[in-house]
């Protein structure tokens, strides 16, 4: 599972009674991995304090003391499933010799990541709606942020002469790799059965190529 999100980035506010950083981190890490099994298997809304607190291993007084709410739970969880996605992105695409490579790097990354958490992918679509508007905000800017790093190794390759496309298609281009991650989980039903997680990428990288290698 994702690991939580570290301070350092642009997060929402989340009160604590604890003064240790790393505590914080390590506990927050505890019960996020604990709850998504329950919040996928049986909904945000039907998941109790009670059942959070015993999934994480803690009481309810102590699974307080690292958040103030549910929905701060879920907030959380959806962090960690971004900040996952992301840190593949980056790692997978670093050795790149061009950005062609670098693109093609960084799909295979983000489709593994998307593999791994497909329970996440399903529980953020499903249960976004139910954080609040400051919260949801954030998520959706951790969606954007993902198709803007596709973006920028698109426009690089405009750049260097390894990628040809039209600037106008590049971020519809970028949300369309974000979203062929996704539909391996949320299509999984139908393209499982039919294709290994290889043979999906190795035909999903194709396609995007033969469009953005067009002059």
């Amino acid at each position: 599972m994702a690991t939580v999100p570290q301070q350092s980035r642009d997060l929402r506010s989340i009160p604590t009674h604890v003064k240790d950083d790393a505590l914080v981190v390590s506990k927050r890490r505890q019960i996020v991995e604990a709850v998504v099994p329950l919040f996928y298997a049986q909904g945000f809304h039907q998941t109790t304090t009670r059942q959070m607190a015993a999934a994480a291993g803690m009481s309810v007084g102590a699974l307080y003391e690292y958040v103030k709410s549910k929905e701060d739970v879920l907030y959380l969880v959806c962090e960690a499933i971004h900040e996952e996605m992301e840190a593949r992105l980056h790692e997978d695409a670093a050795e790149a010799a061009n950005a062609r490579d670098a693109l093609s790097q960084a799909i295979r990354g983000y489709f593994k990541a998307c593999d791994t958490m497909q329970e996440g992918i399903l529980l953020i679509y499903r249960e976004t709606a139910s954080l609040d508007a400051e919260s949801r905000t954030h998520v959706l800017a951790n969606e954007t942020r993902i198709a803007e790093h596709f973006e920028a190794i698109l426009a690089r390759g405009r750049e260097d002469g390894s990628l040809h496309l039209a600037e106008s298609a590049i971020p519809l281009m970028a949300h369309n790799i974000a979203v062929l991650g996704h539909m391996w989980a949320f299509r999984r039903w139908s393209l499982q059965p039919r294709y290994t997680l290889e043979e999906y990428t190795l035909v999903q990288t194709g396609l995007i190529m033969k469009e953005v290698e067009r002059d």
